[in-house]
């Protein structure tokens, strides 16, 4: 998809990711709100796919609609609700699952058929394991007998951190780390992101066909749009810095890079990473020039902006570095005017990450 128009004309669907795309915690992300209430009033079908396993989907929406933004339960696809899905389809009616997790994965598994237990005693068919702020060691050590004993491990998401207004801390993946280590073993199955199937259920439920996906995290959510063959747009308002995306391997590289959600009004190719070839040639991106030859570049910028004044925007330098990198130049001949690395390293692209910047 390309054009002039705005980002979302182009697609039939926009599924977002929740924590550090729509909200940190319960705060509201600046802007997030109206952004996403323009898709509703222009009629663009939304949806939200979320690996948090602390919230069922009527929850996520009423928590969506306190912060202003009218989302329906059937909007939301969530980890545990796949999980149960998953566990229900591989397991007898009535079956004992043992629960490392929120109320709120209890309950996807009781509506699911099946039972939920907190003990290996109760010779549980599976372990299902979702984040909860509360999960401590004495339910780690009930999941790790239970699976000891042959019990299936499902977990609904490896998210090593969980971003919130006091920064990254410990998310599901941590926990199931801490459990694979005392296992030597990994889950029988993990069904959130970066696995396609909440990206997928989401377009199957309004019938799209060209979704866009909006996200944080390189290695769930873009990585997820990659396997589902989506388009991607991250936003870096939580988890991923300019360092890590610029060092994106193919199947974590979105499409799309802005600062926050209000790109989704924005120009279509103000916001897309620029695809170069082999090939000498020169592209711009705002006021940014980058210029090509064999496997070097050079980045410059205008200083004083475009024609209309608009000044060199950091994010348009970043999109062209990405463009530069990923299409094969390598980070040490890849140089910069002074200007063009003073404004990169506001964004903290420094020699570390790119040795040729100048």
């Amino acid at each position: 998809m390309t054009g002039t128009g705005r980002l979302t004309d182009g697609y039939d669907l926009v599924i977002f990711d929740l924590d550090g795309v729509v909200y940190l915690g319960d705060v509201a992300i600046g802007g997030a709100v109206p952004a996403i209430g323009e898709l509703y009033r222009r009629g663009t079908p939304v949806a939200y796919a979320t690996n948090n396993a602390s919230r069922r989907p009527a929850e996520v929406a009423d928590l969506l609609a306190g912060l202003g933004v009218p989302a329906a339960e059937g909007e939301v696809t969530s980890s545990p609700r796949a999980a149960a899905v998953l566990l229900a389809d591989r397991l007898p009616a009535g079956a004992a699952v043992l629960v490392v997790g929120a109320d709120a994965l209890r309950e996807e598994i009781t509506a699911a058929g099946l039972v939920p237990v907190r003990l290996a005693a109760d010779a549980p068919a599976a372990v299902v394991q979702g984040y909860a702020p509360d999960v401590g060691w004495a339910a780690l050590a009930e999941a790790c007998v239970a699976v000891r004993a042959g019990a299936l491990w499902v977990a609904t998401n490896t998210d090593p951190t969980l971003p919130s207004p006091r920064g990254l801390l410990p998310g599901n993946g941590a926990l199931v780390a801490a459990l694979a280590t005392a296992l030597d073993r990994q889950p029988d199955a993990v069904v959130g992101k970066p696995a396609p199937d909440l990206f997928r259920s989401a377009a199957r439920r309004v019938g799209a066909r060209t979704p866009l996906v909006v996200g944080d995290r390189l290695d769930t959510d873009i990585e997820g749009a990659v396997r589902a063959g989506m388009a991607s747009l991250l936003v870096l308002t939580g988890v991923t810095t300019p360092a890590s995306l610029v060092a994106a391997p193919p199947a974590r590289r979105p499409r799309y890079v802005a600062a926050d959600l209000g790109a989704l009004s924005a120009p279509e190719p103000s916001v897309r990473v620029p695809e170069l070839t082999a090939a000498d040639g020169a592209v711009t991106a705002g006021a940014w020039r980058l210029d090509r030859h064999g496997d070097t570049a050079h980045l410059t910028e205008a200083g004083t902006g475009t024609p209309g004044g608009r000044p060199a925007q950091p994010l348009d330098g970043l999109r062209l570095v990405c463009a530069a990198l990923w299409s094969g130049v390598p980070a040490a001949k890849l140089s910069t005017s002074p200007g063009a690395g003073a404004v990169l390293a506001t964004l903290g692209l420094s020699t570390t990450e790119l040795p040729g910047l100048g």
